[in-house]
């Protein structure tokens, strides 16, 4: 694989991303249309810089970020192309085309797309250029949170595939092939269900906002943290594993009534008043500061690179 590669679009997923593949070697290439685009990379590049830094590395481990003036500059003679721009699906084709007629005939092009398939963008291209096109959906921020979910369209190619899993491992990330396109892929359909449920607890007066987070980071988060739902259904059932589990526990869990939710903004008031009391009315840096530097130490508790 070329150790260049590009990203489009510099918000706040791209700037990470940016930000990761360049503390992992390669030569960065960022566009983005927004007028302060050379002050934001050279910001990112001292990040990086200071990052190595930081960790006694030499300039030699790490690569570089480059600010391109288009689309096409940025993608010329580069192996891996992430696209991180708006969440427009009138937009995403058009740009995609340009990339795919400016990139290498064998450049993957993933998006970071949350709710945009692979399969509506390749609609859009030649066979050759929709055999290249992959969704690598990240959790934000992608330079600290390992996972991302490499969602094939039924156009793409198993070459694309692979070389986007072995791109991802190269940044130390942690990618999960889906066998399927869905709406919302896994990470998002899981939040989503356990949000429902934590605003229905709320709204039914079952408890707090905070202090359902506090039984969040007290319990649950804190053994996902170390396992996973069916690793952690395995432990449950002792010597049995998930089969003791589901025998002893399966049918109390599934007799367990739905709360009656209401996830419009207009029926949440009650949900924002209790968070903006307890965190402010915005989430402030200090806060996010704290937040990073506890998930740096459970990565670094498991032996994962940040």
């Amino acid at each position: 694989m070329s150790s260049s590669v590009a990203v489009i679009g510099a918000g706040t997923i791209g700037r990470s991303f940016a930000f990761l593949f360049a503390r992992s070697g390669y030569t960065v290439r960022v566009f983005d249309p927004r007028d302060d685009l050379a002050e934001v990379v050279s910001s990112l590049q001292a990040e990086v810089t200071s990052a190595a830094s930081s960790q006694n590395e030499s300039a030699a481990q790490i690569g570089s970020i480059e600010a391109a003036d288009s689309a096409a500059s940025a993608v010329a003679g580069v192996s891996f192309v992430q696209e991180s721009g708006p969440e427009d699906p009138d937009a995403k084709p058009e740009l995609f085309a340009q990339i795919a007629e400016a990139a290498p005939a064998d450049a993957v092009f993933a998006t970071s797309s949350s709710t945009i398939p692979a399969s509506f963008i390749a609609e859009h291209l030649d066979a050759a250029a929709a055999a290249r096109v992959i969704v690598g959906h990240p959790f934000n921020p992608p330079h600290l949170m390992p996972l991302v979910e490499v969602v094939p369209a039924p156009a793409t190619s198993r070459a694309a595939i692979d070389a986007a899993v072995a791109f991802y491992r190269s940044c130390g990330r942690e990618p999960v092939v889906l066998k399927q396109e869905i709406r919302g892929f896994v990470g998002n359909r899981l939040q989503n269900a356990l949000m429902k449920e934590a605003i229905a607890l709320v709204q039914n007066g079952v408890i707090s906002a905070p202090d359902l987070d506090t039984v969040m980071k007290n319990s649950l988060g804190l053994r996902w943290s170390a396992v996973g739902q069916f690793e952690g259904m395995h432990f449950g059932g002792g010597r049995a594993g998930i089969r003791g589990f589901m025998d002893h526990i399966g049918p109390a869990f599934a007799a367990i009534e739905d709360l009656p939710v209401d996830v419009d903004p207009s029926a949440m008031g009650e949900v924002f008043d209790q968070v903006e009391q307890a965190y402010g009315p915005t989430p402030t840096p200090q806060a996010a500061e704290v937040r990073d530097r506890i998930q740096r130490a459970v990565l670094e508790a498991r032996g994962q690179d940040v």
